[in-house]
C-alpha cells in the first residue's frame, strides 16, 4: 500500500528559524519580525482544513510551548508508522530536535483506534553521530519494497542499509547535490529532490551529478512500471520535489504540494500528474521559508492496522 488515508500533523505554537539545522538545510532562510508563529499557525490550519475537505483523516495534535521545538511541524522526521503495527523513531541531526520523539504523540495515534504492536527505536545512533530522519532521508517505495535514499549528514549509509535489512526492503543509494553559498552541496533530504507516488515518480535527476548513480536510479524508477516525471534544480529549489501522495477515505487519491511548488509545475508536469491524481496544493510561505521544508514534511503517514 503506497497511499494512506490518515496523516499525523503537528500544530506549531512556537515555530521560528531553527539555526541548528540550518547548518546543513540550505533551503531555510531567516525571516525578521514577530509575527512568524502566527502566520505559520494561519497556514498550518488552512493546510489541514484543505486536506479534511476532501476527506483526508489529519489527527492534528498541538505541540508544547516546552520543551522549545521550532521544527515540530516537521513530524515525518521523528516517526514513521508501519503496516505491521510498528512504530519507528529516528535519530536525528539536530540536538534541539531530539526532543520532538514524544510517546504521548504515539499513544494519542492508539487512542484513535490505532494498533502500534511494537516501536523500533533508532534514536541511540545519534550517540555514534550517526543519523537517519525518517520519510524526510528515506522515500519508500511500499509496493515493490524499496527505500530510496540520499547520503548526506541526515542519513547514514551503513545505518540506513541496516534499517533496510531489517523492514526487508530493498535501499537504493545516492548523492544528491543543489548549489549553495557558491558551491555544489549534499541535498539534505532525499524527499525535497523525489517523490514516490503509486503510479508515478516526480524527480530531480540532473541533482544526481554521477552519471553512473543517475541511471542506476533511473533503472530502478524504470523497473517499478512507474512513470518518470522528472523536475529541474530550479523547480528543486521551489519544493517541487516536496510532495506526497495520499488517499481519501473513498480511496480517491491526491498529490499534495505547496502553492509555491505547484506555481513552479509547467503545463505538462500538471498535466502528467493529474492523468494519475488531484493536485492538493496549499500557501505554505512562511513556513517553506524559515523551516526549509514544505508541504510533504508536515505529513507523517499513518498505515498502523485499525482496530
Amino acid at each position: 500500500m503506497q497511499t494512506t488515508d490518515t496523516l499525523l500533523m503537528i500544530e506549531p505554537i512556537a515555530f521560528g528559524y531553527n539555526a541548528e539545522t540550518a547548518e546543513n538545510n540550505y533551503f531555510q532562510v531567516e525571516q525578521k519580525g514577530n509575527d512568524i508563529q502566527a502566520k505559520a499557525l494561519v497556514e498550518f490550519q488552512n493546510f489541514v482544513e484543505k486536506l479534511k475537505s476532501k476527506g483526508i483523516n489529519v489527527i492534528s495534535i498541538k505541540d508544547t510551548l516546552e520543551p522549545h521545538s521550532p521544527d515540530s511541524i516537521f513530524p515525518n522526521n521523528w516517526v514513521s508508522f508501519h503496516v505491521d503495527g510498528t512504530a519507528v523513531t529516528y535519530p536525528m541531526f539536530a540536538e534541539n530536535r531530539r526532543v520532538e520523539r514524544r510517546n504521548d504523540i504515539i499513544e494519542t495515534i492508539k487512542t484513535e483506534g490505532f494498533l502500534v504492536e511494537n516501536i523500533l527505536d533508532l534514536s541511540p545512533a545519534e550517540n555514534m553521530g550517526k543519523f537517519l530522519e525518517g520519510t524526510g532521508s528515506i522515500i519508500f517505495d511500499h509496493d515493490n519494497k524499496l527505500a530510496y535514499g540520499s547520503v548526506s549528514l541526515r542519513l547514514d549509509v551503513e545505518l540506513f542499509q541496516d534499517f533496510c535489512e531489517k523492514i526487508e526492503y530493498t535501499p537504493i543509494v545516492f548523492h544528491s547535490y543543489q548549489n549553495a553559498n557558491g558551491e555544489r552541496l549534499p541535498i539534505y533530504h532525499t524527499n525535497v529532490m523525489m517523490c514516490v507516488a503509486e503510479q508515478f515518480v516526480v524527480i530531480c535527476l540532473d541533482c544526481i551529478d554521477d552519471e553512473m548513480e543517475r541511471e542506476k536510479v533511473q533503472e530502478v524508477i524504470k523497473s517499478s512500471h512507474k512513470e518518470l516525471i522528472e523536475i529541474s534544480e530550479d523547480q528543486l529549489q521551489n519544493f517541487a520535489g516536496n510532495m506526497l501522495q495520499v488517499q481519501n477515505t473513498d480511496g480517491k487519491q491526491f498529490l499534495v504540494m505547496s502553492e509555491t511548488a505547484f506555481k513552479s509545475l509547467t503545463e505538462e508536469q500538471i498535466s502528467s500528474i493529474e492523468n494519475h491524481c488531484e493536485i492538493i496544493y496549499a500557501d505554505l510561505e512562511t513556513i517553506e521559508t524559515n523551516g526549509g521544508g514544505s508541504a510533504r514534511c508536515m505529513l507523517a503517514e499513518i498505515f498502523l492496522p485499525k482496530l
